[in-house]
């Protein structure tokens, strides 16, 4: 019973080696046959012997040539006898075995997705849009759960699938789970920092922390297949066209507000400098009353959205 993938062991040639032995062998069985056509002796038998070991050679060497397979560096084979499971072939070069055994091809090399933005509820509820781009490729070492526990459906008439079709078909496989495993990580953050607390993850400020979380749900769910997710990354990110522009009026009162935080915090500052100057060094001797005018005034100045007009007091302070 197959325990899982390990490496062939049956036996193996140079595909060098046994290209020419295969081709002495197919000359052997022309002249065979050329030879017994010629055969000028009475007893039919041994003509007929020469006809029929020649054509016999000639075939039997075809059919040898099915042995033969060339890998490149990252490709694998499965070997495979009558459907039972021999081992994975690794080693790259021009090699011929058994022409019994059945040959999967895979390639271990790295492969890229681009999921397609897909709408999701963040965690606090509001539908946003969000994409993703992965790199990855078949584990070395699992090659045996990618060919066996991932089902490849035949066309009638097939007996096996193709090498570009089995990878279309794991490709396909990525994409519906890396499209759930995109949901679930979505659903458990929320887009910004609106209505959740400070020091919580969002998907907007915390890319690298989500990133890792989304790679690491991805190598769980593609483990069952010898999957390996080298790179997962967020591309892209954005509310849901039926909110968008309500929270673009929300992010600009935001920023809105928050400056308006910052300029009278400063202007605050200034005048209390400025009461503190006059004071100090004796200027001008103000009044409370007198103080707020001055205060009220100055805030107006520093705080209006357009220039202040001056107006020039010619009299005294008083009139």
């Amino acid at each position: 019973m197959e325990k899982g993938n390990f490496v062939y062991s049956g036996w193996r040639a140079n595909g060098f080696v046994a290209l020419v032995g295969l081709l002495v062998l197919i000359a052997g069985g022309i002249a065979l046959c050329v030879f017994g056509s010629d055969v000028m002796d009475p007893r039919i038998g041994l003509r007929t012997a020469m006809l029929v070991c020649g054509v016999c050679l000639f075939f039997i060497s075809m059919f040898c040539f099915k042995g033969f397979m060339l890998l490149e560096p990252n490709e694998a084979r499965v070997v495979m006898f009558f459907g039972k499971y021999k081992g994975t072939f690794y080693e790259t070069g021009f090699w011929w075995i058994n022409p019994f055994m059945g040959r999967k091809k895979i390639s271990v090399r790295a492969r890229n997705l681009n999921v397609d933005p897909i709408k999701v509820n963040d965690k606090t509820g509001n539908p946003i849009m969000i994409g993703l781009v992965l790199v990855w490729k078949i584990k070395r070492d699992d090659i045996y759960k990618a060919v066996f526990e991932i089902d490849a459906p035949t066309t009638a008439g097939q007996t096996g699938v193709s090498a570009s079709a089995r990878m279309n078909i794991l490709e396909n496989f990525v994409g519906v789970q890396s499209d759930a495993a995109l949901r679930q990580v979505a659903g458990c953050y929320a887009y910004d920092n609106n209505g959740v607390k400070d020091d919580e993850l969002t998907l907007r400020s915390n890319s690298e922390a989500i990133n890792d979380q989304l790679e690491h749900t991805l190598n769980e769910r593609l483990a069952m297949a010898g999957i390996e997710v080298v790179e997962a990354r967020i591309n892209y990110l954005a509310y849901a066209p039926e909110i968008a522009a309500v929270m673009l009026r929300r992010q600009q009162a935001d920023a809105i507000i928050s400056a308006r935080e910052k300029i009278v915090e400063g202007a605050v500052s200034m005048v209390h400098m400025a009461l503190e100057r006059l004071g100090s060094e004796h200027i001008v001797e103000l009044d409370e009353e007198r103080k707020a005018a001055m205060v009220t005034n100055l805030l107006v100045v520093l705080c209006a959205d357009e220039a202040a007009q001056p107006v020039v007091n010619a009299g005294t302070l008083h009139h």
